[in-house]
């Protein structure tokens, strides 16, 4: 395993729900991150972000690590679950709610 590879997997390890995006929580830095973020806060789940942009190996490791070419990409107690299109139909569904549910993710405080 690559030190990107294992920086990656101890970022998503570590963290309950983590989202690799583009920009901060708070400064999207493109509108599938900012809906990525939306969607989780609106859930008033506890996440994690990390900036893409502030890591060039990260931006291109993630890829490889989760073999899905586009970010932001969403990881739940280490499953990869997609990025913000996936994330949209899963919370229009109701199955990403579910998901957080089953998983015993904790609030957002």
């Amino acid at each position: 395993m690559t030190d990107t590879n294992a920086r990656i997997d101890e970022i998503v390890r570590s963290n309950d729900v983590v989202l690799f995006m583009k920009g901060s929580a708070l400064f999207p830095q493109c509108g599938f991150s900012s809906k990525a973020v939306a969607i989780l806060d609106h859930l008033g789940v506890q996440f994690e972000t990390v900036d893409v942009l502030q890591d060039p190996e990260i931006r291109g490791g993630i890829k490889a690590y989760s073999d899905w070419p586009t970010i932001p990409q969403l990881y739940v107690k280490g499953e990869f679950l997609g990025g913000s299109d996936i994330m949209m139909e899963m919370y229009e569904a109701g199955e990403l709610q579910q998901l957080l549910t089953d998983k015993q993710v904790a609030r957002a405080s």
